[in-house]
């Protein structure tokens, strides 16, 4: 789960803006494939209920803002990566089963249920649930949704892409990805938008390692980008992650100039968000919920990284 804030980047954008420019950016509509367009927040369901043993985030008690991004990024300690590990890896294996329920005719809240129960029964707790007001255990992408879907009564259809993102909080730390899913048939648009979106996520891994400067990730998604004809969505960044949900470093997803360098030590997710159209988005009247002007389709693909002192290891891996 990514911010720029949504407060800070987006304050001004609202649901008339969005309708506003929607139209001029259609006129140069470059998804031509075939999906479901999202353009309401459907019904969400109340608030799913967390108990009393399990450990919780201080945002839990009280309303906090999302986590300031600046700063100096945090050099973790041998206890805080093995806590790390064991948050990154229950997250990834929740979101795998996730996935497993992205099929035709399930709804994005009983993915919601299914991900709540299951944080729960690992006595972990779902880091999304509160944060900055967010209503829901984790978050569902549909289509033209590039991030912060809210969980609602929709139920999937064939040819659907749906992005689940799934942060835990366990021993005191999260662990934070998420993936971005194929539903029945899906166009061939839609599938390559799919494949070079976690191909893309992988290469900035690949390249990350002690030394290494942070705006080499962004510099790789313009890259490639450029050369696979996409778009990335430039609001949303990656970001510190330890026993704190959003931290520094600030991961910029575009080419950038922005100083500073990777020490071993340094827990951090890279998150690009690709489209297949432009770039540019806007709020859904809930808020949160983020679409692409132009209704172009996106896909996102995240993991939470260690820089190690040989290079950097995924701490958001199932197996």
């Amino acid at each position: 789960m990514q911010f720029r804030s949504v407060q800070n980047l987006l304050k001004n954008v609202n649901n008339c803006a969005y309708y506003l420019h929607r139209n001029f950016f259609q006129i140069t509509k470059r998804d031509k494939g075939k999906w479901d367009l999202i353009n309401d927040t459907g019904k969400v369901s109340v608030e799913r209920s967390i108990p009393e043993h399990i450990e919780k985030p201080p945002y839990y008690f009280k309303h906090m803002e999302a986590g300031n991004t600046l700063g100096t990024p945090e050099i973790k300690n041998a206890e805080q990566i093995k806590q790390m590990r064991s948050s990154g890896k229950l997250a990834a294996q929740i979101l795998r089963e996730c996935g497993r329920m992205a099929t035709i005719g399930t709804t994005t809240d009983e993915i919601d249920e299914f991900a709540h129960k299951r944080i729960l029964a690992h006595n972990a707790y779902p880091s999304p649930l509160r944060y900055a007001g967010f209503p829901k255990s984790v978050c569902t992408s549909i289509n033209n949704v590039a991030c912060h879907g809210i969980p609602n009564d929709r139920q999937l259809v064939d040819g659907d892409i749906i992005n689940i993102d799934v942060t835990v909080y366990l021993n005191g730390c999260h662990g934070d990805c998420s993936e971005t899913f194929l539903v029945g048939d899906v166009d061939e648009r839609g599938r390559f938008l799919v494949s070079a979106t976690r191909e893309c996520l992988m290469k900035c891994i690949a390249l990350c390692g002690p030394g290494v400067a942070f705006n080499e990730i962004g510099k790789c998604i313009d890259l490639f980008c450029s050369e696979h004809k996409l778009e990335s969505v430039a609001a949303f960044i990656g970001h510190g992650i330890g026993n704190y949900f959003h931290g520094p470093p600030e991961i910029y997803h575009y080419a950038n100039d922005v100083p500073g360098e990777m020490q071993s030590g340094m827990t951090f997710t890279i998150e690009p968000i690709l489209s297949l159209g432009r770039g540019e988005i806007g709020l859904l009247e809930d808020g949160w919920t983020a679409v692409s002007l132009d209704d172009s389709r996106s896909a996102q693909f995240e993991h939470t990284i260690l820089i190690t002192e040989n290079g950097v290891d995924i701490l958001t891996s199932a197996d």
